[in-house]
């Protein structure tokens, strides 16, 4: 009966702090952009960790007897030398962030960008949690600096389909675009490419669970209502919250999160691009979409009824 009463007394008092930022969404804009002191950076990850603990709480989401999952343990990248923890969260700038902690292991002072896009699928270096005993990965856990970063669901989920349904790799823009195909087409032999309707009514057949990692819903990439993330970084500060990420550890003053993509001859996927996508959807294919996510929306605090008034094109 009292864990009851503290947790209702808890969940209000988180309340009460955010209520004013999310009527308007003006944290959200503050956030993305302007320059953050450290202090107030400081501020913004008690802010995010607030609406992350009480979003987990009103909808039981933490369970802290449940061992961890493979699937997220798989998800999970260990740095030693500066006891680094990172969860990789597709399209969220994870490649750079590989090729930063190839680097760390290795104590090689150089850039991120000097590192083969290639070499981070093949490499040793790259040491996942699920290589580790259980009883170690808990020792990890809860001695070495936990990270993940966050984007906006559909931001997300539109750079997923532009990244991997309309460039050549094999395995997405054949095998997966085949499957789409074959679902949704009478000729199924038709060479043009998936559209982002058919993408979307594809993710729509399937359950969250077995999603692909590319668009599976982020809080069941990195569980973060059971690993008690210490930074919650976002794509949309990805710069400054990197670089605290990176003093955070004490790595190499010079060492920087690169500012670069993959396919650097197309621009990124920003909310003007992510809207002209949307666009092309019905109505009731945006309702379905933003259920998918619902949760990513509420955990890590991204506008869900403002979302196309708050969207800038330069944030990105």
């Amino acid at each position: 009966m009292v864990d009851k009463v503290l947790r209702k007394v808890f969940i209000f008092l988180i309340l009460i702090f955010i209520f004013g930022s999310l009527l308007s969404g003006v944290f959200y804009r503050w956030q993305t952009k302007m320059m953050i002191p450290k202090e107030d950076w400081l501020m913004s990850q008690v802010y995010r960790r607030g609406i992350l603990n009480s979003t987990c709480l009103m909808n039981n989401l933490s369970h802290s007897q449940s061992k961890l999952k493979h699937n997220v343990a798989k998800q999970i990248f260990v740095e030693c030398n500066h006891k680094f923890i990172y969860c990789e969260v597709p399209k969220v700038g994870c490649s750079n962030w590989k090729k930063i902690i190839i680097l760390l292991t290795m104590n090689l002072s150089r850039k991120a960008n000097e590192v083969q896009q290639d070499l981070i699928h093949r490499t040793p270096l790259l040491k996942r949690l699920s290589s580790y005993p259980s009883d170690y990965q808990d020792k990890l856990l809860t001695s070495y600096t936990k990270v993940m970063f966050t984007r906006d669901p559909l931001e997300r989920l539109v750079s997923a389909y532009r990244d991997k349904l309309l460039h050549s790799e094999p395995y997405y823009s054949i095998t997966v675009a085949n499957e789409i195909k074959a679902m949704f087409r009478k000729n199924k032999n038709s060479t043009e490419k998936v559209t982002f309707q058919e993408f979307v009514n594809f993710i729509l057949t399937k359950n969250q669970e077995h999603l692909d990692i590319h668009w599976k819903p982020m809080f069941l990439l990195c569980d973060p209502c059971n690993i008690h993330y210490d930074i919650l970084g976002k794509f949309e500060t990805l710069g400054q919250d990197s670089d605290h990420v990176l003093r955070n550890i004490g790595a190499p003053e010079d060492l920087h999160y690169p500012n670069f993509k993959t396919h650097s001859s197309e621009k990124r996927t920003s909310g003007d691009i992510t809207q002209e996508y949307l666009r092309k959807l019905s109505s009731e294919q945006i309702e379905k979409i933003k259920k998918l996510y619902q949760m990513d929306f509420a955990l890590f605090n991204y506008p869900y009824d403002f979302k196309m008034n708050l969207y800038e094109t330069d944030t990105v």
